[in-house]
Order: structure tokens, then C-alpha cells, then sequence
């Protein structure tokens, strides 16, 4: 999904701007099929939301199973580079064609804004995010899917598909 967005932005991006780009296109997809592409925490921090993991691969403090390192390189002066000078469909095996098309929208969308724009964005447009004061805590998908205007029923059905898909996520990682 990362090296996606870069390619799309010519390959080099602001990591406050990729990041932005990830997390609206979870949400859309949390909107459009009730499931995130990541499956990360979202989290609120003071420069808006963001993706948990994600955020940590950025910064360098995890590496990824397999992938980020191979395709993103270190932040440098707070901009991600992708390694590869062009990405092919088969390359992008992992995202299915409804996931690409979220992110083609996403980054029509929102994909000429400055980091800084689209973190303005983020605060104002995403009532999910709360401002934590210095701070950092889970942004719920239960709040994520009311801020989406989901019904209250299908709010709690979609929160609960989602805690059971991360367990089971979770069981198969204890079985490697």
C-alpha cells in the first residue's frame, strides 16, 4: 500500500503525507466494505490520526516482515523514497483491485495536498480523531464506522468482524 502511494506520487513523499494517504484509504475502505486495507491500529496523535505499524516502519523502529525495506527506503529529513523506479501490477499481488481502486481515489482526492494540508484535513474532517494533548491513544473502529454515518446496528456488527478477523489474524501469527 506504501510503495503504491509513492509510486503514485513520483516516488518520493513527505512520511506526515504517505501516512495521512494510508489512513484515509483505510477508512474509505472501512466505509465502502467495512474492513480496513491494513487491518493496523489506528491511533490519535497530535499531528492526527495515524496507522500504528505503519508509523513504526516509517520511523525505522520495526522492519517488516517482508517488504518495507525492500521497498521503502529510511526516512530521510522526513521523506520516504520507494527503491524501485517503477511498480508493476505484479508487484502489487497483495492489494486486490478494490483496494487499488481506493487508493486511486484517496490519491485523487487528496494526493495534490501538502503534508500540512492534509493533516488539516485529517483534524477537521475526521470526528473519529480527538486531539491527545501530547499524547496517543486507539481510535475505536466503532468510532471510526459512526463517524462514517454507519446505522448503530451495523456499527457494532462491522466492530465485532473486525475484532474477530485480528484474533483470528493473531491465532495463525502464534501458529508460525
Amino acid at each position: 500500500m506504501a510503495a503504491y502511494l509513492l509510486s503514485k506520487g513520483g516516488g518520493r513523499m513527505p512520511y506526515l503525507k504517505l501516512m495521512k494517504l494510508m489512513y484515509l484509504s483505510d477508512r474509505e475502505s472501512m466505509d465502502r466494505f467495512g474492513e480496513p486495507i491494513t487491518g493496523d491500529r489506528m491511533v490519535a496523535m497530535p499531528h492526527g490520526p495515524v496507522l500504528s505499524r505503519s508509523l513504526d516502519l516509517m520511523n525505522g523502529t520495526e522492519t517488516g516482515e517482508e517488504g518495507w525495506k525492500n521497498w521503502i527506503s529510511d526516512a530521510d529529513n522526513y521523506e520516504l523514497k520507494l527503491l524501485c523506479d517503477s511498480l508493476s501490477r505484479d508487484d502489487l499481488d497483495e492489494l486486490s483491485e478494490a483496494e487499488i481502486s481506493i487508493l486511486d481515489a484517496v490519491y485523487a482526492s487528496f494526493g495534490k495536498m501538502s503534508k500540512w494540508e492534509i493533516r488539516d484535513y485529517t483534524h477537521s474532517k475526521c470526528p473519529e480523531w480527538t486531539d491527545p494533548r501530547g499524547g496517543a491513544f486507539t481510535i475505536n473502529p466503532e468510532n471510526v464506522f459512526r463517524a462514517l454515518g454507519k446505522p448503530e446496528e451495523l456499527v457494532r456488527h462491522l466492530s465485532d468482524r473486525m475484532r474477530e478477523f485480528s484474533e483470528l489474524d493473531s491465532i495463525a501469527y502464534g501458529l508460525k
